[in-house]
């Protein structure tokens, strides 16, 4: 009788995505709430100073910052390095993935993984990314882009402080 009166144990769903998460902005905000409500965890995959470059890449901000910007996230559980990008499948494996999602921009790249988890491509908010942020700031002169990275580390710093002020994550 005792059988009957226990709840069936649900096993907590883990969602794993990959990025560069450089400039982070309502973009990424609005792709990680997403991503975070299809399940229980998010871990992201961040790409690496070392894979950005070989991908052709440099980002604004450097790995360890991007970092903390996205664990200062209330969606982002744990933060990952993407070295390569031959390791989706062995990370899905290692941490139990049951949802691989991405922007829409990389549909049917990562269909191979079906065979692992369950894999979604998430429409991307429209009118914004990195590459037209980047393309934007690209007509400032050196004085501007001084100023601009001064503030936005300023800003970095005053995220991380409130972020740290919430105390631990749950």
């Amino acid at each position: 009788m005792d059988e009957l009166l226990e709840k069936p144990t649900i096993k907590p769903k883990t969602v794993l995505t990959y990025g560069t998460f450089d400039l982070f902005h309502v973009g990424h905000v609005n792709l990680l709430r997403r991503l975070r409500a299809l399940g229980d965890r998010l871990i992201v995959g961040l790409s690496s100073d070392e894979f950005n470059a070989i991908k052709g890449k440099k980002s604004f901000y450097s790995y360890e910052e991007r970092k903390n910007i996205l664990l200062a996230s209330q969606y982002v559980d744990e933060v990952i390095p993407e070295n390569n990008w031959e390791q989706k499948v062995d990370d899905v494996k290692k941490y139990n993935v049951d949802i691989f999602g991405m922007g829409s921009d990389w549909t049917g790249k990562f269909d191979e993984l079906k065979h692992n988890c369950e894999v979604v491509y998430l429409d991307r908010t429209k009118d914004i990314s990195t590459t037209e942020v980047k393309q934007s700031l690209s007509g400032l002169n050196a004085d501007k882009i001084k100023e601009l990275e001064k503030s936005l580390h300023s800003t970095l710093d005053i995220v991380l402080h409130l972020a740290s002020s919430v105390g631990e994550r749950k």
